[in-house]
């Protein structure tokens, strides 16, 4: 089968396009999928590159946000048939499938057939593919962490990405305003019609100045930050007494500056959040089909052209996610 397999860490000449790679075949509680999409993510770059202190065995493919047909069922294999449509969870113990375990820019995939939920027919292969990373991701910070409700005001900083969308509609379907952030105005653009209330180039502004002045000193209600360290003191300063500050990573470095003063004259929460659940990214399914959530697609690219989608989303070029499609 094709696959885009790294054997060094690096740039993106080390992602390899290979025609020969065997395919996987399916032991006890594994299942074989035939990838139809694979959406990208951040996390395919931080494979590709090399994380420090986390030991990648190589060769590897990467690649976690997997939709397409069963394949193969191992042994002990139940609830799912050959051939039906199916997106893959990616967590795994430990871990996630396209990091811990090989994933889906490939073919062929080798999954937990446990990991398998079963998808709607009306549910695209290209959209199923965006959603459990970046859906599943920001499903889980601003409802099940975040508790996020109608009335409030949510700032999200990198709008335009594909956790930054997926937060502009959740938040939006949850009845908040929403302060969208980002460095263009093509892509503010967009996050308009995605139903963001007030937009932010913080090319051009200070965002947190911004927010003070939008909100008439007040500040907002939830800020969603996982930027870190280059925006996390004007996270803090954009809150409103008794505000949340939200994150589930951080694309510019992790030794973020707090200042303490504000967390205790405002009362500040600060909440992390790590992933998703099953349920959570079953409830993503049924958000999707009801028309409450529609995901957010840049493009889709054939799998030899895996390097530009990486490029894409390195150079913040993107709005919202983008696919690979492995068999063409």
């Amino acid at each position: 089968m094709r696959a885009i397999v790294i054997r060094e860490h690096g740039g993106r000449d080390k992602l390899q396009l290979d025609e020969t790679v065997p395919i996987p075949q399916a032991g006890p509680g594994q299942a074989v999928v035939r990838v139809h999409a694979c959406g990208l993510n951040h996390l395919d770059i931080f494979v590709r590159r090399g994380m420090p202190g986390k030991h990648t065995p190589l060769p590897f493919i990467s690649g976690g946000d997997i939709a397409g047909t069963v394949a193969e069922l191992g042994a002990g294999a139940d609830g799912i048939t050959v051939g039906q449509r199916v997106l893959v969870d990616p967590a795994v113990p430990g871990g996630a499938i396209g990091e811990d375990l090989p994933g889906g820019l490939a073919e062929y995939a080798l999954v937990p057939a446990a990991n398998l939920i079963p998808l709607p027919d009306d549910v695209p292969f290209d959209e199923a593919a965006a959603l459990p990373i970046a859906y599943g991701t920001a499903w889980r910070m601003l409802l099940t962490r975040g508790a996020v409700r109608a009335g409030e005001e949510v700032l999200i900083l990198g709008a335009a990405g594909g956790v930054g969308t997926a937060c502009v509609q959740i938040a939006k379907m949850a009845g908040c305003t929403v302060y969208a952030a980002a460095s263009r105005e093509d892509k503010l653009g967009k996050l308009r019609d995605l139903g963001a209330d007030h937009l932010i180039n913080y090319r051009d502004v200070e965002f947190d100045r911004e927010v003070w002045r939008l909100t008439g000193k007040r500040g907002v209600d939830v800020v969603v930050d996982y930027t870190g360290e280059e925006t996390w003191p004007r996270s803090i300063r954009s809150l409103r007494k008794g505000g949340r500050l939200l994150t589930c990573g951080a694309t510019t470095g992790f030794e973020a500056r707090t200042d303490l003063r504000y967390v205790w004259v405002r009362e500040l929460t600060i909440l992390g959040s790590d992933g998703w659940t099953r349920e959570e990214l079953e409830a993503l399914l049924s958000a999707v089909r009801a028309g409450r959530i529609r995901p957010v697609i840049d493009r889709v690219l054939p799998l030899a052209q895996t390097a530009e989608g990486q490029r894409l989303l390195e150079d913040r070029e993107a709005v919202g996610k983008v696919i690979i499609h492995p068999l063409e």
